[in-house]
C-alpha cells in the first residue's frame, strides 16, 4: 500500500482559473486535487502574473512568508507571497510576486509579441522564491513536480544549492515537459546570473545559446523522473531525456482526456 503521508509540491507556470485554459493550466488545476484525493499532502505554487485579478480571485498577502530578498546578480529584490483558494478543489495556491517582475499585464511577451528581456531573471526569481518559501513553511516535500518552462531552474537549485537543507534532503524531482519552450533566446548572460551556491557554469546546459530547449535540458539533467506531456516535443529534447536513464512516462492523449493521467503520475511518485 502506498504511503498516505507523502508530500507533493507542485511548481506550476499556469493554473486555471488564474490563467486561461491550456494543457498546462488544466493539469495545474486538476492534478493537485487528484493527488490530494490519493491521500497525499500537496502545496501548489505559480507566479503572480499581473493579468491575475487579485480582487476577483481573492488573493491576499501572507505577511509571515513575505520579506525575503532574492539576489540576482548584484541586485536584491523583495519576495512577496500571496495565497488564494480554489474552493471546489479544497486547495490553496501560493503566488510568487515581485513588483519588478510580475506586475506587468502580459505574461511572457509584450503587446507586439516581443519576448521580455528579463524573462531569464523572472525564472531565477521564481525558482529561488518557491524553494525559499517552502523552507519558511518548514514543509518537507517528498516530490517536487515542475510544470512549465519558468519552473525549469527549480531542479538544478534543488540538487546543487538546497541539497543539504533538511527540508529538501529527501526530495525527488518530477519534470513535465510541454511544448511551451520559448523560441526566442534569453539574455546572453542568463547562465552567469543563474549561478548560485555550488553551481558551476559547466552544470548549466544553458551556458551557450540560452534558449527554451537548453533550459529544458537543464531541468531534465537534474530530474529523477520525466513526463512527456505534449505530443510535439522537440525530438532532440526527447532524445536527451531518454539518454538520462531515469523513469519516463510517454505522452498519452487519452489519459489527459479521461483523467487517468492522475493515477499514472501518482504511481510515478510512489516509484521514486
Amino acid at each position: 500500500m502506498a504511503e498516505t503521508n507523502k508530500k507533493v509540491l507542485f511548481v506550476n507556470s499556469e493554473i486555471y482559473p488564474y490563467l486561461p485554459e491550456s494543457d498546462i493550466s488544466r493539469v495545474g488545476r486538476y492534478l493537485p486535487q487528484g493527488i490530494q484525493e490519493h491521500k497525499k499532502e500537496i502545496r501548489s505554487f505559480m507566479p503572480r502574473f499581473g493579468c491575475i485579478n487579485e480582487r476577483k480571485n481573492q488573493l491576499h498577502e501572507v505577511i509571515r512568508l513575505s520579506g525575503i530578498n532574492i539576489v540576482i546578480g548584484d541586485v536584491d529584490r523583495p519576495l512577496v507571497i500571496k495565497v488564494a483558494s480554489i474552493p471546489a478543489a479544497r486547495i490553496q495556491v501560493y503566488f510568487i510576486d515581485n513588483e519588478d517582475y510580475f506586475r506587468r499585464r502580459a505574461v511572457y511577451s509584450d503587446a507586439e509579441g516581443r519576448f521580455f528581456g528579463d524573462n531569464d531573471e523572472r525564472a531565477i526569481f521564481f525558482a529561488k522564491g518557491v524553494l525559499e518559501t517552502v523552507k519558511k513553511l518548514r514543509w518537507a516535500p517528498d516530490i517536487i513536480h515542475c510544470q512549465g518552462w519558468i519552473s525549469h531552474l527549480v531542479p538544478v537549485y534543488l540538487k546543487k544549492v538546497f541539497k543539504d537543507d533538511p527540508i529538501f534532503s529527501s526530495s525527488k524531482v518530477v519534470l513535465s515537459l510541454y511544448n511551451d519552450a520559448p523560441a526566442a533566446e534569453f539574455a546572453a548572460d542568463f547562465a552567469s546570473k543563474a549561478l548560485a551556491g555550488s553551481i558551476k557554469p559547466a552544470d548549466l546546459p544553458i551556458s551557450e545559446h540560452p534558449d527554451g530547449i537548453k533550459l529544458a535540458e537543464t531541468a531534465a539533467k537534474y530530474s529523477d523522473g520525466i513526463i512527456l506531456a505534449s505530443p510535439d516535443l522537440d525530438p532532440k529534447l526527447v532524445k536527451y531525456c531518454k539518454a538520462l536513464k531515469v523513469p519516463i512516462l510517454p505522452y498519452k492523449a487519452g489519459s489527459l482526456e479521461d483523467g487517468s493521467y492522475i493515477d499514472d503520475y501518482d504511481a510515478l511518485y510512489d516509484k521514486l
